[in-house]
């Protein structure tokens, strides 16, 4: 089972439709119990970073999270959830992330011919061998909605980037924590192969948890 977190951000029905259509069985849920006792989790989002973290302490669910990290499973997180597993965002000035991994969140420069919210298809370019992407090969095109974009700290965790004015670090892994800036759960046939990449680490088919 497949943990989806629920807390109030939005965009998890998606998520959860896709993961069903696979096949997976899925739970939206902010009980730390069901958390905790899941293959995997996912934490979806859309909003602004400051007031996603304000909902998470509210809910009890920062230290749940964390504990997942810590305690090895298999984690994604999905556009503002990936930045939320950062240090900061210039989103929000003094807010503390999760900072389960190093990086931080940046503001998409304004540019000739370039809108912000950056709304639609990219092409990635993948990295090394990131377990998300196996069986993709090329340059991938999948679905974004956002205006902050993820500089981690170090290269070595970064799977995959994309241009959008400044090389955006478009994904990223790190033992068992995995997050996108993009949308799998709308980018068709690319997202849900790495939907059900996912969904195979969870259950051990690939890689370790």
């Amino acid at each position: 089972m497949i943990a989806i977190i629920d807390y109030d951000a939005g965009n998890m029905k998606s998520v959860e439709k896709a993961l069903l259509h696979l096949g997976q069985e899925a739970v939206i849920t902010r009980d730390g119990k069901t958390i905790l006792g899941a293959d995997g989790v996912i934490l979806p989002g859309v909003g602004a970073f400051g007031d996603a973290m304000e909902k998470l302490h509210r809910f009890g669910l920062v230290e749940i999270i964390r504990k997942c990290a810590a305690e090895g499973i298999p984690f994604l997180g999905i556009c503002l959830g990936l930045q939320l597993l950062f240090e900061e965002s210039e989103e929000s000035p003094g807010v503390e992330g999760l900072h389960i991994l190093e990086g931080r969140i940046r503001r998409i420069p304004a540019g000739e011919g370039l809108k912000v919210p950056h709304i639609g298809w990219n092409d990635l370019q993948l990295r090394g061998k990131g377990r998300l992407f196996q069986g993709l090969t090329g340059n991938p095109y999948v679905y974004f909605v956002h205006s902050y974009y993820l500089q981690a700290a170090r290269e070595d965790m970064v799977t995959a980037t994309t241009e959008y004015g400044v090389t955006i670090h478009a994904s990223v892994e790190q033992g068992n924590v995995f997050a996108c800036q993009f949308h799998p759960e709308k980018s068709s046939g690319t997202g849900m192969g790495i939907l059900e990449n996912f969904s195979k680490i969870c259950s051990g088919v690939t890689g370790p948890k």
